[in-house]
This record gives C-alpha cells, structure tokens and sequence, in this order.
C-alpha cells in the first residue's frame, strides 16, 4: 500500500517542479497552467465516490490494481503528450487512476487494523504521502537538468510496476456484504458541477470577476451541486451517503483536511515558480529549495500520533494550523531582495504546521467511519479534500495571476512584447532577458513577490480560521469502536469481510 500512495504522491510534487519547464516546452499560458492542475484533481475528486462504491461491491485489491494500471497509463501519456491540451488529457487520465488509489488504501485500513494501531498505520501512509515530496523534487529536478521534460513522468512507470507486484501478492482482499448500485445521476451532476464551478473561478482569474462567461460559469456549477445533493437525498443507493455528515467529528475533520489541501496547493502553485522567476534557480534547485517545507512536514507527521495522545486531538490539529497560518503570514513578507533562507524558513514553518495537522484530521475522520462503508466513506473524505485543493489552485492562481498584471509596469514595451509579458512570470522573465532589460525583469519579479504574498495572506487567513474550528468543533478525544471486523485479519486470509 506505501507503494501505491507512493506512485500518486510523486507525481504532485513533481508537476510543481517541472510548471515553469512545461510553460516553456509547450508554450502553455497562466490558465494552462492551472488546467495542469485542476484537471488532475477534478478527475480525481469526482471519480472517487464511484470508485469507493465499486470497491465496496467488487473488492478494493481488485480496483487498486486496475487503478494502477490506469496511473501508469496516464504517465506514459504525460511524457509523450505533444501539446499542453495533450498534457491537460493525459493529467484527467492520471486523476481517474489516483481516485481509485487512495480511497482504497484508506479504505482497507480500518479493515486491518484495530482501533489502537490504526492511529499508526495511518500515520505510515501520511508518511508515504510526504516521501513522494522529496522524491518528486529532487529526482524531477535532476531530470529536468539533464534531460527532456518527459522523463519526470516516466519516472513513475517503475514505482507503479513495484507497487502492481507487492498489491497482487501480499495484500488481501476486502469488501463489503451490501452490493450497492451505481449511482450514475450522481457521478455525471457531481463531476459537470465541479468542473463548471472551478472554470468559473479560473476564467474569472483570467477576464476578471465580472466576466459575463465566468458569472455564468460560477452559477451553473453552484446549480447543478445543489441539484446533485437532491438528487442524493432522494435516490435508494446514493453515490455520496449524506448521514455520514451526520456525525460532527467526521464533516469538521473533513471540513478541516479540505482547508488544509487548500493551503498546500497555494505553495506548490506558487513557491516553484518564484524559485526559479525571481531567485534564479533551474529546475534542480527548485527541488531542492522544496526540501525544508518537505521536512517540516516529516518531523510534525513523526509526532502527531503522540502530541494527540498527549493533548487531545482537538488541541493537535488547532496547533498544526497556527503553525501553518505563522508560516504563511511570515512568506507573505517576502520582498524581491530577501534572502534564499528566508523562503526556507517559512517553508519548513508551514511544513511542520501541516505535519501536525493533516494525518491528526485524516485519523479523527476514519474512526467515524463504519466498516461496511469504508470504501465510500474514505473516497467522500478524500474527494472533499482533493476539491479544496482543486479550488486552491483555481482561485489562488487566479489571485496570483490578477496581482502580477496588476503590479506589472510596462511602459514603452511593444505590444508583443506586453502581451508576453502578461501571458506568465515565465515568459515576462524570458522576454526581459531576451531586451537586457533590467528594469522590465525587476518589475516583473516585484510583480509576481506582489502576487505571491497576496496569496500567501489569503492561505495564512484560512488557516487563522481552521484554528478557530478546530477548537470549537473537533472532539478532544477520538472515541473508540468496538464493531466486529475492526480486530487485523491473518495475512494468509484471501477475502477478508468489510
């Protein structure tokens, strides 16, 4: 299972490091940019509850092979795709395989676990997770160096190969008693809500909030969600099963791991692209740079089982985000003179916060969920999360992309020239190299520090807001459950009950 979640989380981390590469070699515009994104994680978000009813009816080992097998697929496509529309497919392909993943590792894990390891066996898969964050980094960026930006991809083909092999022969099989129904009504609205809601908000970064296509785009997807909850409430097998809101722990932790994916996704977004813009770096050093908020990530996951045994885990997850909202907050005071270390210092700052925060909440969610649902009710909590960070992407890059043309001076320059310049901070630095223009590549990088702290402030805004919530929502203790199953299984059984 750590290989599975280890082919996913590579991925993440190396997309962040090849954006200003990619931008380039397939000429890809701010929007493109953050389709490379969101097409991943709209897939993604919307394919999981699907997938976490179909494991549940025909068996989670079943559809985590299958699903690797999809993610090495989209891999290949990535490396070998011709055009940023290519690219943006091949990424939707990716995300359908990574939204049969996690949900169906997550899924097995209350199966195999009982109530005192799974803490543990949690804090292992987190663990995963962040070892695809310095992996990604490093490994990407050495490839971007020395060789042709697909390799970054193909890099994953190996890790899907170990991780089909380990699935097949040591993990057993688990699923459900019930055999729900598709709910094909709830896929299509949830998937074409989601969908049209992020365009909304990336065309409204693009044309501006008042953009007639980019209003419309915003109220249709808030249509066609509301029209979907109905739906879910009404139909005998829902795709999502709304009572599991019901229980407080499960939709504040829920709530609070969307809000931290949010966050993250603004500092991937951002932080590669202002190392490689403004400081100058290639794509190696960029990867490098990314290792202290990787490591703060680590040390705060290491002791976040303990500090929630020790303080509860409503004090443990409200830590985590006052930690990040400090991280945050210290980032947006980054100027285009500061200091390399500086960014390292708030980086693992924020590390560390997320460290605390994301495997506490995760574990807090899973001990509400019941066996018989594992599967659908781990791929609700990893939907809702994956559409915060879909969401930060979109309106983070839109806030990015709105200050840096905001800030941008470009008096005198030929309208090609403009028009570049305000396609990208990538392009506005080529196009100042390409002048010897020091004045246009100092107004560019003070553009995007400008854009790049607004978002950073929104992040550390959020964050302030998580502490508030955890606090008041969050249990101090995570009950326990005595349900029949929750005792781990011998590994010499080939079918194990949900």
């Amino acid at each position: 299972m750590v290989f599975a979640v280890l082919a996913v989380g590579i991925d993440v981390t190396i997309l962040s490091v090849a954006l200003p590469t990619l931008a380039v070699r397939l000429d890809a515009s701010t929007s493109q940019l953050q389709w490379f994104l969101s097409a991943y994680t709209l897939v993604f978000a919307g394919a999981m509850m699907p997938a976490g009813m179909l494991g549940d009816r025909f068996g989670r080992k079943r559809l985590l092979l299958i699903a690797l097998v999809v993610f090495g697929g989209g891999s290949l496509a990535c490396a070998y795709a011709p055009s940023a529309d290519a690219f943006i497919a091949a990424r939707a392909v990716l995300g359908l395989g990574g939204a049969v993943v996690l949900p169906m590792v997550l899924a097995v894990l209350p199966a195999l676990f009982c109530e005192r390891e799974r803490p543990r066996a949690v804090g292992v898969m987190m663990a995963a997770t962040m070892l695809g964050f310095p992996i990604g980094p490093i490994l990407g960026g050495w490839l971007l160096t020395h060789y042709s930006w697909g390799t970054v991809f193909l890099i994953n083909v190996p890790v899907v190969v170990v991780a089909l092999i380990a699935v097949a022969a040591l993990l057993p099989e688990s699923r459900s008693s019930a055999r729900p129904s598709l709910d094909l009504v709830g896929v299509v609205a949830s998937m074409t809500g989601l969908t049209v809601l992020v365009y909304g908000v990336i065309e409204a970064g693009q044309n501006g909030w008042g953009d007639t296509g980019a209003v419309v785009a915003l109220i249709a997807g808030v249509v066609v969600l509301a029209a979907f909850v109905a739906w879910e409430r009404r139909v005998r097998d829902p795709l999502v099963d709304l009572s599991l809101f019901g229980s407080r722990t499960f939709t504040w932790a829920t709530i609070l791991m969307s809000v931290v994916s949010f966050a993250m996704f603004g500092v991937l977004f951002a932080a590669p692209q202002y190392f490689q813009a403004v400081l100058g770096t290639d794509a190696l050093g960029s990867g490098m740079r990314l290792l202290p908020l990787v490591g703060g990530m680590i040390a705060g996951a290491v002791v976040a089982d303990r500090l929630a045994r020790w303080a509860g885990v409503k004090a443990a997850v409200a830590l985590g985000f006052a930690v990040l909202a400090a991280g945050m907050f210290a980032g947006a005071s980054t100027s285009v003179t500061s200091a390399s270390g500086w960014a390292a210092v708030w980086t693992a700052i924020c590390g560390l916060g997320l460290g605390f925060a994301m495997p506490t909440a995760l574990d807090a969610a899973l001990g509400e969920l019941p066996l018989q649902r594992s599967g659908v009710g781990s791929a609700l909590l990893q939907a809702v999360r994956m559409i915060g960070g879909s969401l930060g992407s979109a309106i983070l890059g839109s806030l990015i992309n709105a200050g840096y043309r905001g800030r941008l001076d470009l008096a005198g320059l030929p309208p090609t020239a403009a028009s570049a310049v305000r396609k990208s901070v990538t392009d506005g630095v080529a196009v100042a190299h390409k002048l010897d223009s020091v004045a246009l590549l100092y107004s560019v990088r003070a553009a995007f520090v400008h854009a790049m702290d607004l978002a950073l402030v929104a992040c550390g805004g959020l964050a302030a807001v998580g502490v508030a919530l955890a606090l008041a929502f969050l249990p101090q203790r995570i009950r326990a459950k005595t349900a029949a199953g929750a005792q781990p299984p011998r590994a010499k059984d080939s079918r194990i009950a949900a």
